[in-house]
């Protein structure tokens, strides 16, 4: 039986791949009675999906495995807070848990800005553990927008310096 580190270590091995592919690292793992059922990275940009988080992929590919649309006993681990499309998912699926890595004060749908996993009005809620390997996480998306920053502000000098 696997821990909350060991799977938050396998979304951000995930969530690097993301990033190495040019999307925002943050990486998703559903795991069902201890067993992987799905592993995933953000996809927006390479799919043309403005739905394509990584949260959304690694349910569609869970409820195709279980062949449920309800992924009851599921736990979701994912690098980066879900936003509000996610958070609502995780409910619309039943998920039974979420952990998380970094909190998203500006848009995190499980507690941080607002709390949409635990809203009363919903049929379900989903417990929440947030700040699981939070540093390496903060780190990794920290590194990224820096990245990228100094691309964008360069006009791609620095990336063309180190090939």
């Amino acid at each position: 039986m696997h821990d909350d580190d060991y799977w938050m270590g396998e979304a951000l091995r995930l969530a690097a791949k993301g990033a190495a592919s040019g999307e925002v690292p943050v990486g998703a793992v559903l795991v069902h009675h201890g067993v992987m059922l799905a592993g995933t990275y953000n996809r927006p940009i390479g799919l043309s999906d403005p739905t394509a988080h990584a949260e959304i992929l690694a349910l569609r590919a869970g409820g195709a495995h279980l062949a449920n649309y309800r992924l009851n006993d599921c736990v979701l681990y994912v690098t980066l807070e879900p936003c509000a499309m996610c958070a609502t998912a995780l409910v619309h699926a039943r998920v039974a848990r979420l952990v998380f890595g970094a909190a998203d004060g500006r848009v995190g749908a499980a507690g941080s800005a607002f709390c949409l996993t635990a809203e009363p009005r919903f049929n379900h809620q989903v417990a929440v553990q947030g700040g699981v390997r939070g540093s390496e996480c903060e780190a990794l998306l920290r590194g990224f927008f820096h990245s990228r920053r100094r691309r964008d502000s360069d006009g791609g000098l620095a990336q063309l310096k180190k090939q």
